[in-house]
């Protein structure tokens, strides 16, 4: 079955590319990744930015490069799931613009994984992307909350730990 996929892979060229041919990643990377998925995770050698960066390429350069994420987070550790899921997502950003229904797909792949790791990593990435940038000037979006918002009873990076409800509440000035 897997040889099927190879020769299929290598004989029909790549019709879902999301980016211009400077930008893709060569050809052998695509069917050595294809035969072979967790080449990218010894390629990488626990380098997150790496993997996560390779895996972009490869998906948005032939979305049959898809699949074998799937043998691939077989053999992933934790971390290397989390770097694969910002991978992921960040295909799928890529590829919106130019290839909605490539950008779909990654989008439902990651939804039937269930895994929870992969998940981590694609939403922080879709965190760090909706971001402001430091020293933007704040618009609607990015404009800090209100007092009323900042005031509640959960604290911490995830809103995950109790706040003292005893501390004062600051005033507007």
């Amino acid at each position: 079955m897997i040889a099927v996929a190879v020769s299929a892979t290598l004989s029909a060229p790549a019709q879902a590319q999301c980016v211009d041919r400077a930008e893709r990643a060569p050809s052998s990377a695509v069917s050595a990744f294809v035969s072979d998925p967790s080449v990218l995770l010894r390629q990488s050698k626990n380098d997150r930015d790496k993997l996560s960066g390779r895996l972009t390429g490869l998906l948005v350069t032939d979305i049959a490069a898809l699949d074998p994420v799937r043998d691939m987070l077989r053999q992933a550790s934790q971390a290397d799931r989390v770097a694969i899921g910002a991978g992921l997502h960040r295909a799928e950003e890529r590829c919106i613009a130019t290839k909605p229904d490539v950008a779909r797909r990654i989008s439902e792949f990651v939804a039937k994984l269930h895994d929870g790791s992969v998940l981590k990593g694609y939403l922080t990435d879709q965190d760090a992307a909706a971001a402001p940038v430091p020293g933007s000037p704040a618009t609607a979006s990015n404009a800090p909350a209100g007092p009323g918002a900042s005031a509640g009873l959960m604290s911490g990076e995830w809103k995950t730990e109790l706040a003292d409800p005893f501390k004062p509440v600051p005033l507007p000035e």
